[in-house]
């Protein structure tokens, strides 16, 4: 695929998240996708994932811990198998009310129509300190 079908693929994800559509998600990643968002423990959808099987985890994770998300993707910048963008994700903490509101970048490789691999990058610091109730 080109740049302009991958770009085309990515904005297809990125619609199947807005609408909660996780199935969509998972049909677009190859069988040994690498998905992986590196963090702190304390953030529960943190960690590398192989396999559809695994990245549906990360998606679980999300939405049994936030509520109110928002991922606005500003820019994307492609060439050859990799997608690039450039926006921010922000969301609240159900269990902590707290929120968070994050640069963030991905970084998308896709290879014959599929992801193969993801990785997230964003203020891990600001995420992690919403998972952490306020001291009393």
């Amino acid at each position: 695929m080109n740049g302009k079908s991958n770009t085309t693929l990515i904005q297809d994800v990125y619609a199947a998240f807005g609408r909660g559509d996780v199935p969509t998600i998972l049909n677009s990643l190859a069988p040994n996708v690498e998905w992986t968002f590196d963090g702190p423990e304390t953030i529960p959808y943190a960690g590398r994932k192989t396999g559809p099987g695994e990245v549906v985890k990360f998606f679980e994770a999300l939405a049994a811990t936030q509520e109110q998300q928002r991922l606005t993707i500003d820019e994307y910048i492609a060439d050859g198998d990799n997608v690039v963008t450039i926006g921010r994700y922000a969301a609240l903490v159900k269990t902590t009310g707290k929120r968070f509101d994050s640069p963030v970048v991905h970084v998308f490789t896709v290879r014959d129509g599929k992801i193969v691999r993801f990785l997230d990058f964003a203020d891990t610091a600001m995420m992690a300190d919403a998972y952490v109730p306020a001291a009393h």
